[in-house]
C-alpha cells in the first residue's frame, strides 16, 4: 500500500513540470506572435510614421535621378549635334578640296579685268584671243587645271613673240589652256600639274603695254583655236 501511494505522488511533480513547460511555450509563441503583427503594422507606413516619411524621400530620390538622366541625355544629344555639325563640315571642305584639286580655277588669285575677249585695238593684229588679268610683275600663276604641259619657253612657247614668254597645257577634256607675257616659266614640256600648281610668274613681256597675264581656253594647242575663257570658267562654276 504505501508503495502505492509513492508512486502516484512520484508522478505529480512531473505533470506540473509539463504543464509549466507548455504554459511557457504558449507564452514565448504569443511574445513571438505579438511582435511579428507590430513590426506587419509598422511596415504599412501609415501616415505619420517613419516609414511614410522614408516612402516621400524615395519619392525625391527618383526624381532627383530622372532630372539628372535628363540633363544627362541633353548634354548627349548637344553632343551628336556638335559631331554631326562637325562632320559635314569636315565633308565640305574635302568636297572643297577636291573641287580645288579635279576642277577648275583662276589663274590668278589677285586681279582686275582689263582687256577682254574679242576686244578690238591697235594692239593686236586681230581681235583680242584672251581674257587679260592685269597683276604686278612676279604674281604667281596657277594651273587653272589638271593637265600637261605641251608648250612652254619665249616666243609664245612657239605662238609667236607676241606672247612673250609663255606656257600652254592640254587638259583631259580635250580643252588647251595658254598663260603669257610671263617673267618666269617654272615647268617644263611633259611635266604634269594639277589644278592650283605654280606654273610661272606674271610679267610684262612680248606685245604688253602693262603687267599683266594674258590667258587663254584653246580648242588646240595652237593660236587661232581660242574660245572666251571667262564664259568657258563660268560655266566650270568659277567667277571671273
Amino acid at each position: 500500500m504505501s508503495k502505492r501511494v509513492s508512486f502516484q505522488h512520484s508522478r505529480r511533480p512531473s505533470l506540473s513540470r509539463v504543464r509549466g513547460a507548455v504554459m511557457a511555450a504558449g507564452l514565448g509563441t504569443s511574445m513571438v506572435l505579438g511582435a511579428g503583427a507590430a513590426f506587419a503594422a509598422s511596415s504599412t507606413g501609415a501616415p505619420g510614421s517613419a516609414d511614410h516619411l522614408t516612402g516621400a524621400g524615395a519619392a525625391r530620390s527618383i526624381a532627383e535621378q530622372a532630372s539628372v538622366q535628363s540633363k544627362i541625355a541633353a548634354k548627349k544629344a548637344v553632343a551628336a549635334k556638335k559631331a554631326a555639325a562637325t562632320k559635314k563640315a569636315a565633308l565640305k571642305a574635302k568636297k572643297a578640296a577636291l573641287k580645288k584639286t579635279h576642277g577648275w580655277s583662276a589663274p590668278v588669285n589677285r586681279y582686275e579685268l582689263s582687256a577682254s575677249f574679242g576686244n578690238d585695238g591697235s594692239r593686236w593684229a586681230h581681235k583680242h584671243s584672251g581674257q587679260d588679268f592685269a597683276v604686278p610683275v612676279g604674281t604667281k600663276v596657277k594651273a587653272a587645271h589638271n593637265g600637261v604641259v605641251v608648250k612652254a619657253g619665249p616666243n609664245g612657247g612657239g605662238d609667236g613673240p607676241a606672247y612673250g614668254n609663255a606656257v600652254v597645257i592640254k587638259h583631259s577634256n580635250g580643252t588647251y589652256s595658254q598663260y603669257a607675257h610671263l617673267s618666269k616659266i617654272d615647268v617644263r614640256i611633259g611635266e604634269s600639274v594639277r589644278t592650283g600648281d605654280r606654273i610661272a610668274s606674271s610679267g610684262n613681256t612680248g606685245n604688253s603695254s602693262g603687267p599683266h597675264l594674258h590667258f587663254e581656253i584653246r580648242h588646240t594647242a595652237d593660236y587661232g583655236s581660242a574660245v572666251n575663257p571667262v564664259h568657258f570658267l563660268n560655266r566650270e562654276g568659277v567667277r571671273v
